[in-house]
């Protein structure tokens, strides 16, 4: 809708308190009579076109110009440069006037004096320069001009512009200009304060309602406002003076905006997302194409972006209509009134159009019908928004009524199944009561089955553990006990040798005694007997050792009852699990360590100690299932640290498993031994005792090439 208002910039151009009437010659020659009137230069202009755009004034004064017979010339948008040439004969007692060009759309626009036959340059203006560097602080091009009295004098203008080209051109003294510029001023005040009241107006009304509808609304209005004073130059003077940048682009962004917030101003207030989604993404397609005219223009093709515009506009407005009607159809109010206010400001383009085209007079009415029709639709729609509210109301109104019958009906109907419900509830309360005891009960005796289950993980794990040390006890004690014997005989050997030392007497053949004594000694091997007794002692002595050592494993293992976390080895308690269970290691079977230094981690050592029995245990259990006794097999454990954890890999060359088993062995009673062999619970243990370490246990297998623990624990737990 927005941007039909390209053709603003002659909103004002012709404000005039009275027209005056077409004055000029036979040859052409426009007069200039009385210096209280403006005389609009509407007859007897010459226009010449450019295309190459390169051509300067000494060589368009010898080419052909065509005489245009409108009112206001209309050269509609074009890429070339336009000269314009017209001739003025001053017949006023006043010399010094003023020219106006009322089309502050236009880029550059350069004016060229003829007198005398001598050409003069007079200035040059237009959007790429500051505002403040014009001859007269003007929003229009304002040209002094000196023409003495009952003189003529010739003037070519050469105008280059990316947007529509109309030319009301006028020409007239200072005071009848200035009095002409305070009306348009005036005029434009009031409008803008319209503008700035509705703005205002329906910002408090948002504040208030909380619809979203009113926001755009807002934002619509406000670029209703911003494509006017954009057209009528009041943006380049009063907001962007010192931005050719934003003056120039500005008849291509303003409308651009405007357009959008139109089109998301009709989606949110008529809901066409809701009411039809069809047409709500034919408005988006609108959006998408707008967006790629503002790509045109933002590359270069000035031109073809604004008539892209301008065709789009047309189209738009007319979808939009389409859109308005079809949700009106369905009943909607707010779809009338939309319909209503926009079908009035479209009627007021048509009559500004026909203006322009000289096919509706020009006069006070025809030249603010723009104002007059953007008005009309503002006041409309915002009428509108407050018959939304409205509506609302009542609806709102209506649903508390319906919801005050629905609550009353709602209280009888609970006051009559309260008693109903009481009833019931009685009921299911002596039925609950009775299945929260059977419940209770049977969780008692769960309670006590899982209590059972977990002291026969512990038992199965201390008759592991009973086991290896019976056997690994009873090996250094066997030694022990077989050395005894034979250290008892030859002690008692050295005790007779000693005897018969004793009874040596001194009153006898002393050397006859002593030759009986070392016949003794020869007799019974005094030499192998001190030999053998060193090899006893020693033998007993390595018995006692490796005791000592199964003694301080057992005390190192057995703490599996400890509450309190401390720092602790991890590789002392390998070592001693190791040694508890050298006694079920297969001959075949290589036990590879690969420690290397760690240091202390903060965990529970018992609870440690048995998940390594339980991994150890269940690696060896993997190797025996192979069946192969006589092929080398390996169980290799290794630790290592990586920054703040520490790691524990065992790792064993057994049967390994499949992905189903390998993704069930941590859950409770799962088990792949047989029936009386296991539990199921030792590796849903281990995985409780690592989660509660705050660590975690990774699992690598293959059916047939052995299964990897992979265990990370952090170095302190807390």
């Amino acid at each position: 809708m927005m941007q039909y208002k390209k053709i603003l910039f002659l909103l004002f151009a012709f404000v005039f308190h009275y027209c005056s009437a077409y004055s000029g010659d036979q040859d052409g020659i426009l007069n200039f009579r009385n210096g209280n009137e403006i005389l609009r230069i509407d007859h007897d202009i010459f226009i010449f076109k450019d295309p190459s755009r390169t051509l300067g004034i000494n060589e368009v004064i010898h080419k052909n110009f065509v005489r245009i017979d409108q009112e206001v010339p209309n050269l509609g948008i074009t890429a070339d440069r336009i000269w314009v040439k017209f001739t003025i004969r001053n017949q006023s007692p006043e010399e010094n006037l003023l020219l106006v060009i009322a089309q502050p759309a236009i880029d550059s626009i350069t004016l060229y004096r003829s007198f005398q036959h001598q050409i003069f340059h007079s200035a040059n203006l237009g959007k790429y320069r500051p505002f403040h560097e014009r001859i007269v602080d003007n929003p229009n091009y304002v040209f002094p001009v000196s023409i003495p009295k009952n003189t003529e004098e010739t003037f070519y203008i050469s105008i280059n512009s990316t947007d529509q080209i109309q030319l009301p051109i006028s020409i007239g003294t200072q005071r009848s200009v200035l009095e002409n510029d305070n009306n348009r001023n005036i005029l434009f005040g009031i409008y803008a304060g319209v503008i700035l009241i509705m703005i205002l107006y329906n910002l408090f009304i948002s504040f208030t309602v909380k619809d979203s509808s009113y926001l755009y609304y807002i934002i619509y209005i406000f670029f209703v406002g911003l494509t006017q004073a954009t057209f009528q130059g009041y943006a380049f003077k009063f907001l962007w003076p010192d931005s050719p940048w934003l003056a120039i682009n500005s008849s291509m962004l303003v409308p651009f905006f405007s357009g959008i917030s139109t089109a998301e101003f009709l989606k949110r207030f008529l809901q066409t997302k809701r009411s039809t989604p069809a047409l709500h993404r034919g408005i988006n397609m609108f959006i998408i194409l707008y967006i790629v005219v503002l790509v045109l223009w933002m590359s270069g093709f000035h031109a073809i972006s604004i008539q892209c515009l301008q065709i789009l506009a047309m189209f738009g407005s007319l979808y939009f209509l389409y859109v308005a009607n079809a949700i009106r159809q369905q009943g909607s109010r707010p779809a009338l009134f939309f319909l209503v206010a926009y079908t009035i400001f479209m009627f007021c383009v048509v009559i500004f159009v026909l203006r322009n085209f000289n096919i509706v007079t020009y006069n006070l009415f025809t030249s603010y019908i723009l104002e007059i029709g953007s008005v009309i639709q503002i006041t409309l729609l915002s009428f509108a928004l407050a018959d939304k509210i409205n509506i609302f109301r009542k609806e709102n109104e209506q649903a508390q009524e319906q919801a005050l019958r629905v609550s009353k009906e709602n209280e009888r109907l609970i006051r009559e199944q309260n008693i109903e419900l009481e009833i019931q509830v009685n009921k299911r309360t002596e039925e609950l009561q009775n299945s929260n005891s059977t419940l209770n009960h049977t969780l008692t005796e769960l309670k006590e089955a899982q209590s059972q289950l977990v002291d026969a993980e512990k038992m199965a794990s201390l008759g592991q553990l009973t086991a290896g040390i019976a056997h690994e006890i009873n090996n250094p004690i066997n030694f022990v006990t077989s050395n005894i014997k034979p250290l008892e005989l030859d002690i008692n050997d050295l005790y007779d040798v000693i005897q018969k030392y004793e009874d040596l007497d001194p009153g006898k053949d002393i050397n006859a005694q002593l030759a009986e004594v070392e016949a003794f000694k020869k007799s019974i091997d005094v030499d192998f007997i001190k030999t053998e007794i060193n090899s006893l002692l020693s033998g007993i002595g390595e018995g006692a050792k490796r005791t000592a050592e199964i003694i301080r494993s057992l005390k190192n293992f057995s703490r599996l009852d400890e509450s309190d976390t401390k720092p602790v080895d991890l590789n002392e308690g390998l070592d001693s699990t190791l040694i508890l269970l050298r006694s079920q290691v297969p001959p075949n079977v290589t036990i590879v360590k690969n420690f290397q230094t760690l240091p202390l981690v903060e965990c529970l050592p018992g609870k440690i100690n048995q998940i390594f029995m339980n991994l150890i245990t269940n690696g060896i259990h993997a190797i025996r299932l192979k069946g192969k006794p006589e092929q080398k097999e390996e169980l290799a454990i290794s630790t290592w640290q990586e920054g703040e954890y520490v790691k524990i890999s065992i790792k064993d060359s057994g049967i390994g498993m499949s992905e189903e088993i390998r993704q069930k062995i941590f859950e409770p009673f799962f088990t792949t031994k047989q029936v009386g062999e296991g539990t199921g619970l030792g590796l849903s243990i281990v995985f409780s005792i690592i989660e509660k370490h705050r660590g975690q246990i990774d699992v690598f297998t293959k059916v047939d090439f052995g299964t990897e623990f992979i265990i990370t624990l952090p170095l302190n737990i807390n």
